[in-house]
């Protein structure tokens, strides 16, 4: 069973970064990189890695330890699927191969609220995690912790695996789907470098080891739509090490003792990339408590969900017509199918 290691370098291969993992919210891909720094990388049999119960809370950001709610979490982790392409000898797609990053939770809690969480790796998943000599690249774990959206922390480790090169080109929809966006999401480029590109570009120069720029790159499409871009990484000259996994879980659980009220809100806040204040946040929320089934609100991730759904609804409306007062459209539409 593997340890805490001291350094907490996560160590990964340009094959499992490149894939696609399906609908991993912040706290699962945050998850990801923390199992990642724990195992060695040399050495399989450290696949199985425990957290204690306060801890995973702290992670998982989670309020007062509820065992049926744990194990939702714990199953969605076990849900994450990820999809190797196959390619015949002459180099043209065959298909694919798909399997679960995790095989197996352990969950065990006792009387007073304590106990741990165990999970271990999918044997297919294992040559994604361990003993491989090329093709990876490494960074200090304390760059994915303070990152405040998925798609922030994905598009930290898009570029971090080409910061010895220097530069990434690809195209607008390949960054869509490596964000784990629809590539019919933000159809105006303006809408997606103001929300997501620049968004991303201030995070990780305010909280990682690199900063990038981008550009167009190569020609356009009809009307002028961009179609390439071109990234320009750098290391962040003015980073020095922040948080480490100890001082971040202690940070968490600080979070956790406020009120379980403002704990959601704050959860809720990432279902519309982080754009609207805490007191627009309340406002929607209190507008579902409103209108949704009681079932819905009680559950975290169900109210999350919604929200996101009606935020990316007003995005693919803004797109066919400019929306000119964004939180009161949202607020609007809350409650209505």
């Amino acid at each position: 069973m593997a340890t805490l290691k001291k350094n907490y370098i996560v160590k990964k291969r340009n094959v499992l970064n490149e894939m696609r993992v399906t609908d991993m919210k912040l706290e699962e891909r945050r998850f990801l990189a923390i199992y990642l720094s724990k195992i060695n990388p040399d050495d399989s049999s450290t696949r199985l890695v425990r957290f204690t119960l306060n801890d995973f809370r702290g992670i998982m950001n989670l309020g007062k330890v509820n065992v049926k709610y744990i194990k939702e979490i714990t199953d969605n982790l076990l849900r994450k699927i990820v999809s190797i392409p196959l390619v015949h000898e002459n180099g043209r797609f065959g298909g694919w191969s798909s399997f679960q990053l995790f095989k197996e939770c352990t969950v065990k809690t006792d009387d007073d609220g304590e106990g741990y969480v165990e999970i271990d790796a999918h044997d297919k998943a294992l040559p994604l995690m361990f003993n491989f000599k090329k093709e990876f690249f490494t960074y200090k774990l304390e760059n994915a912790l303070q990152v405040k959206s998925s798609n922030q922390l994905c598009m930290y480790e898009i570029l971090k695996q080409y910061e010895k090169i220097g530069v990434r080109i690809l195209s607008v929809d390949e960054v869509k789907e490596k964000l784990g966006l629809a590539k019919t999401e933000y159809p105006r480029f303006g809408d997606f470098k103001n929300r997501v590109l620049d968004a991303c570009q201030k995070a990780l120069a305010e909280y990682t080891d690199i900063t990038f720029t981008f550009e167009s790159y190569g020609k356009r499409g009809k009307g002028g739509k961009v179609l390439l871009l071109k990234f320009n990484i750098q290391k962040n000259d003015n980073y020095v090490d922040q948080l480490s996994l100890p001082d971040f879980i202690e940070q968490q659980q600080e979070i956790l003792e406020i009120s379980d009220y403002d704990r959601k809100m704050i959860f809720l806040s990432e279902a519309c990339e982080n754009e609207f204040s805490a007191l627009e946040i309340t406002v929607f929320y209190d507008k579902m408590v409103e209108f949704l089934p009681i079932e819905t609100i009680r559950d975290d991730r169900e109210c999350y969900n919604y929200l996101m759904r009606k935020y990316r609804y007003m995005n693919m409306r803004d797109e066919q017509e400019k929306i000119r007062n964004r939180r009161a459209y949202m607020e609007s539409i809350i409650g209505k199918e």
